[in-house]
């Protein structure tokens, strides 16, 4: 009998993230800094606009393109924050997670063969979904030295006559980078002298510190080429009500459009519902949990650069990503053996590319209290491997005061 599994999709290896955490779910006693999801409860009006919208028999499909309060609501929230202007009705899509926008977004614009330019460290679903939509991901690699920002210079190397997009995503799921605005002109320049289609994944908007997040199609002639991507997952803690949404011209959007209608039809109702009402109210709970969150940032990158495992300062999301050359492991021994000898999941920083390697990614988007235990099992960890024959590591020091 043949073989009927697409060669395409066998090719690729299943996510670098899941193994961990199949791993960690058959264990007790297990802090995860793993996984990329707010440890906070959905704002308690987004929750009840759900149940309301239940209550009220709000059981049935919407338009295709979502709710229009919503995609009203979601074009202001735009223009209000980063001064680009959507018309709700032919450039606002509203999709399941941005995930689906991703795939939308490549479906609609890649012809076979084409290439996508894709920076890495990156999220671990950006070269499959290239690939499912027939194009050639060509990865760029970039550094802890530049805060994993990637090189302007980099990405025009790596354009060639079958280039056709650039795949960024800032601020950065695993690395926490946020690029600068000097940064992303460059890329601009970049897009605008080869014509090329900029998609930008901008689901952490709201979760950066100290610095600006600069909305790719605010800059200067970009609005028109750029596939703008985002959502309620991260920012309101709505990972399981699945809402995103995508705003590009009217051209692509329509397209865009066309994918999702024969694919999903329309996003959850009501989700969308409560969606509408994170936009209405969630304002004061979304500054709440950024700044929770800045506080465990400054508690896990102090603690790590205190244990010698080097950290760049994210600026933004809920990553660290340390590197682990101190501990004379590779990244994958590193996640095995922490999380099998003392109980902390991490994942692997070459899930996300090659130069993640000798890296690991933590979230700390859960408890201080989880994260101060997860840096004294590290600790632990660290001084066991120090002890072992021949180990020749730098010593290890204490990761939280007190």
């Amino acid at each position: 009998m043949r073989d009927f599994r697409a060669r395409r999709v066998v090719e690729l290896p299943v996510s670098g993230i899941r193994r961990f955490f199949d791993i960690a779910a058959t264990m007790k006693d297990v802090i995860s800094l793993g996984i990329g999801e707010p440890d906070f409860v959905s704002p308690a009006p987004v929750i009840k606009a759900g149940i309301e919208s239940l209550e009220r028999g709000e059981t049935h499909y919407t338009s295709n393109h979502g709710i229009l309060e919503l995609r009203e609501a979601v074009a202001e929230q735009i223009r209000k924050l980063y001064g680009v202007r959507y018309d709700a009705k032919t450039e606002m899509l509203i999709t399941v997670g941005v995930s689906e926008a991703l795939y939308l977004a490549l479906m609609a614009t890649l012809n076979p063969r084409d290439e996508v330019i894709v920076p890495q460290p990156c999220f671990v679903s950006y070269v499959p979904e290239v690939v499912f939509a027939g194009g050639v991901p060509v990865t760029v690699d970039s550094r802890a030295s530049d805060g994993w920002q990637v090189r302007p210079a980099d990405v025009e190397r790596a354009i060639s006559k079958r280039t056709r997009a650039i795949l960024i995503s800032y601020p950065s799921n695993p690395t926490g980078a946020v690029a600068s605005r000097e940064t992303l002109l460059e890329v601009a320049r970049i897009a605008r002298k080869h014509d090329l289609l900029v998609i930008s994944d901008e689901i952490y908007d709201r979760l950066v510190y100290g610095v600006e997040h600069v909305c790719f199609a605010s800059l200067p002639g970009m609005r028109e080429r750029t596939v703008t991507l985002s959502g309620f997952s991260k920012d309101y803690a709505m990972t399981g009500w699945r809402i995103g949404y995508a705003a590009a011209p009217a051209p692509i959007l329509a397209q865009m459009a066309k994918v999702h209608q024969y694919t999903i039809m329309s996003a959850p109702t009501p989700a969308q519902r409560a969606a509408i009402e994170a936009l209405r109210s969630g304002e004061p709970f979304v500054r709440d949990m950024a700044a929770e969150y800045d506080r465990r940032r400054r508690l896990i990158v102090g603690g790590f650069n205190r244990l010698g495992l080097t950290c760049a300062d994210p600026r933004g999301a809920f990553y660290a990503f340390p590197a682990i050359a101190a501990s004379g492991l590779d990244e994958n021994a590193f996640a095995e053996r922490l999380l099998q000898e003392d109980h902390v999941a991490v994942v692997p920083g070459s899930a996300f590319g090659r130069c993640g390697a000798g890296h690991v990614r933590c979230s700390y988007a859960t408890a201080t209290g989880k994260i101060e235990e997860a840096l004294r099992r590290i600790e632990r960890f660290l001084a066991k491997l120090q002890a072992e024959p021949g180990a020749a590591r730098a010593p290890v020091r204490r990761a939280v005061r007190g």
